[in-house]
């Protein structure tokens, strides 16, 4: 079951099941005291059963062309995992030479990378600008799978992240990471909650990045989920340890496809992040002059 906060063409702001076939059921919560919002129902005791509930109460039929999906996220924090893959472990450790050791321990090493990527204002949803910094000559995105949890730290939905990443930046000094991580539409997030209704088999999850430039793919690549080298359950454990979410937390659990060294976003380029069973989000990207 997947969820999605959209914007009617009628100007409605809401939270809508959306079908296959690109047609949405909108739901109304209006009658609710306790759900309000996309949140709400996601760290409820029982998303599914309070959905399902909600649609048998009554909801609005959506044609595909009706509506479209807003970033699915309210007032949580945007964190993020490093290093999880060893394609990331490798570019991290080809772009800063003088942090290369520390790259390599990570990927093996019990404690995480984790750092706060993002605060809703800070969050892209589909069709909305992503964005490289004026002041970096090597940005790249970073497709990455997101985990929606709830502030008492239950995983309870799938997303599809883009950790926009400022490799130059980051490269000339690692304790530059927060810059060239966390910035104005540095992070973009959707089209949609994928309920987690039961257990993922990460072996038949696919995660695919395009880039495209004046109409033509110039950078495309896949990689299978399982080739992540931590667990779920490692990662939000890491979270959350000293640390409380009271409205929930989304993590983004780091990419494994890497665009070469001599490519960088240019303003103009659109990214497209697609993830099976969730959907395909897709961002233009921005640049300003410096």
């Amino acid at each position: 079951m997947r969820l999605a906060r959209v914007r009617t063409t009628e100007g409605t702001v809401g939270v809508a099941v959306l079908a296959d076939d690109g047609s949405a059921q909108l739901l109304d919560l209006s009658g609710s005291e306790s759900v309000n919002s996309l949140a709400d129902l996601l760290h409820s005791a029982d998303p599914v059963a309070g959905v399902e509930r909600l649609l048998a109460s009554g909801a609005t039929g959506l044609a595909a062309g009706d509506y479209e999906c807003l970033a699915p996220i309210d007032r949580q924090e945007v964190w993020a995992a490093g290093v999880t893959y060893k394609r990331s472990q490798v570019a991290r450790m080809e772009e800063s030479e003088s942090a290369a050791t520390h790259y390599d321990k990570v990927y093996t090493a019990d404690r995480p990378e984790l750092f706060l990527k993002a605060t809703p204002h800070r969050v892209s949803g589909p069709g909305d600008p992503v964005r490289v910094r004026a002041d970096s000559n090597w940005t790249v995105p970073e497709p990455e799978f997101a985990l929606v949890i709830s502030p008492d730290m239950r995983l309870v939905g799938y997303s599809i992240g883009n950790d926009m990443s400022s490799r130059d930046i980051e490269g000339e000094n690692p304790l530059y990471l927060p810059q060239a991580k966390c910035y104005r539409e540095s992070a973009g997030l959707g089209p949609c909650v994928l309920l987690a209704d039961g257990p993922l088999d990460r072996s038949t999850v696919e995660i695919e990045l395009a880039i495209e430039r004046g109409g033509e793919t110039v950078f495309g690549g896949t990689i299978q989920l399982d080739r992540m080298a931590r667990t779920f359950e490692d990662l939000i454990d890491w979270v959350g340890r000293e640390n409380v979410f009271p409205d929930g937390v989304v993590l983004m659990t780091g990419t494994g496809i890497v665009p070469p060294d001599e490519f960088t976003l240019e303003d103009g380029d659109s990214v497209s992040i697609s993830i099976t069973g969730i959907g395909t989000l897709s961002n233009p990207v921005v640049k300003d002059p410096a």
